[in-house]
């Protein structure tokens, strides 16, 4: 549990450990087409790619808070473990206050619920008001391939079980400390979240990239589950620039523990803290 809390202002903040996504290496995509994705795939040297799943849990004076909440059961049992990392940390279900969502995906949002009930019985869902508006939209559904269409069944299990618990978020101050920032592309409301503290400031950024070891280096590497791929290089771009300038600690849903984004001579890397 040691290498997996920090402290950011007044916020205890505990990276939970949900499973580990595997993907066959041709789920990469790059900007500038097929011999740059050919050498992306070569770069990443093995046939699969897996990445961590994660969640957050933030402990504060007023209570407890999620980003994000893991897959649940719904995965089948290699996922799931944010639930028994909770519990590990003293943390029930009932104590969770309100869960703030960086977009409407799968591994981000089935943990939310038991069944036909909700998982985390007390809590409010804060949801990021774009992502919410696309996911709840029967044109947009239509318009998405059917193996892409997970978000608007989520959305559905979101509505139909937490009803009025679910808020949408805007821009901005969500809490005393955290202010939600828009990170659009891998999602139309794909959403990170800073932490700010006295000394240092964690920015937990979702989705805004998936390979920790590639797409620093070359943030026009993507995946084929960015829903607007143009918008996400954008997104990973400008978002690695802010956090190399202003000295942010990040940590997402897809890479390993808390880092640093350093300038290097081609892009940027991540340097573990």
């Amino acid at each position: 549990m040691t290498g997996s809390l920090r402290h950011f202002g007044q916020y205890e903040v505990i990276l939970l450990h949900d499973g580990v996504f595997e993907a066959p290496a041709d789920v990469l995509i790059h900007a500038d087409g097929g011999a740059a994705r050919q050498r992306a795939i070569e770069a990443l040297g093995k046939p699969m790619l897996q990445v961590d799943v994660n969640c957050f849990a933030l402990r504060g004076a007023e209570g407890i808070i999620l980003v994000d909440a893991g897959t649940g059961t719904a995965w089948g049992p290699k996922y799931g473990h944010a639930r028994s990392a909770l519990q590990e940390a003293g943390i029930t279900p009932e104590q969770i206050q309100l869960i703030l969502l960086t977009h409407i995906h799968g591994d981000h949002a089935l943990g939310l619920f038991d069944g036909d009930a909700p998982y985390f019985p007390n809590a409010e869902i804060f949801v990021p008001g774009r992502d919410f508006a696309f996911f709840t939209d029967p044109v947009a559904r239509e318009a998405t391939p059917e193996a892409r269409r997970g978000g608007f069944k989520i959305a559905e299990q979101l509505v139909r079980i937490y009803g009025s618990r679910v808020r949408e978020i805007p821009d901005g101050l969500v809490l005393a400390g955290i202010e939600a920032r828009p990170l659009p592309g891998h999602t139309p409301g794909h959403t990170g979240y800073l932490v700010r503290g006295e000394d240092k400031d964690l920015l937990i950024w979702g989705d805004t990239l998936h390979l920790a070891d590639l797409q620093p280096g070359d943030p026009k590497i993507g995946l084929v589950f960015d829903l607007d791929a143009e918008m996400a290089v954008r997104t990973r771009q400008t978002t690695l620039d802010d956090a190399a300038r202003e000295g942010w600690i990040i940590a997402g849903g897809h890479i390993t523990g808390f880092g640093r984004v350093e300038r290097a001579s081609e892009g940027y890397k991540i340097v573990p803290v």
